[in-house]
């Protein structure tokens, strides 16, 4: 068969046979795609630095008839995040971008939007300021996911929620006026909500907020929160998260 050539992103690589890795990667052409980079492990001339986790590449792959994994041809590295000092909050937030999209996307289903994100997302995630572009990301994942609810309204009443407090709960899929919260909810501040309309609207290069974990934090709880229940198992990456804030 003919190789097929895309961009793509580096998600995960694990160890196979004896020099081999299996590669995830998220390709522009066909979306997630698993597959076997041979010999990855003796020879650095085919792959070199490419199978770095977040580095964004382009990839040339077969798919083979009755195979489930693809065999990656060669990869050309179009952008590294190995090129800035990767701290270690910084490497706990790309992994969270990893595992995210990993866990979230579907196998062979491409999603422009998903990647057009992802990369503007990175391209933010070179500095030292990651939580601004962590919550950007958590909570377009959400939308483009369709597990994002309405945040303007109660869920149990439909009443507007603007300029009144707004509270959720891990079980419920939304957020609740004071009313109708339930016992051992969480509180989404106004500034907050504000923060949401305004990534809503916005590129994360135009959005303004506060460096610190602080700006932003409930909406972080309340969008991972969503998303665990939809996945039905909890992020690895989020309890690293809530260590290093």
């Amino acid at each position: 068969m003919p190789l097929k050539e895309s961009e793509a992103i580096v998600l995960r690589t694990y160890p196979f046979r004896e020099s081999d890795l299996l590669v995830t990667l998220f390709t522009r052409l066909e979306g997630k795609v698993r597959g076997v980079a041979r010999a990855a492990k003796k020879s650095r001339r085919r792959f070199g630095g490419a199978l770095e986790p977040l580095t964004y590449i382009k990839v040339a792959y077969e798919d083979r008839e009755r195979q489930e994994l693809a065999r990656l041809d060669a990869c050309e590295v179009l952008e590294s995040p190995l090129t800035s000092e990767v701290s270690y909050p910084r490497a706990v937030a790309l992994g969270h971008v990893a595992e995210l999209l990993d866990e979230l996307l579907p196998d062979r289903e491409a999603n422009d939007a998903v990647f057009r994100l992802a990369l503007s997302v990175l391209a933010q995630l070179r500095g030292q300021e990651f939580w601004l572009p962590v919550t950007y990301f958590d909570l377009w994942m959400a939308r483009l996911m369709g597990y994002l609810p309405e945040l303007s309204e109660c869920l149990a009443c439909g009443r507007a929620l603007n300029g009144s407090r707004a509270f959720f709960h891990a079980l419920a899929d939304g957020l609740m006026c004071p009313e109708h919260k339930r016992l051992a909810s969480s509180e989404i501040s106004a500034e907050s909500r504000k923060l949401a309309a305004q990534m809503l609207r916005s590129p994360l290069s135009s959005v303004e907020a506060a460096g610190s974990h602080k700006s932003g934090a409930d909406l972080r709880k309340f969008v991972l929160q969503t998303l665990e229940r939809h996945i039905e198992k909890r992020l690895v990456t989020r309890g690293m998260l809530e260590r290093i804030s």
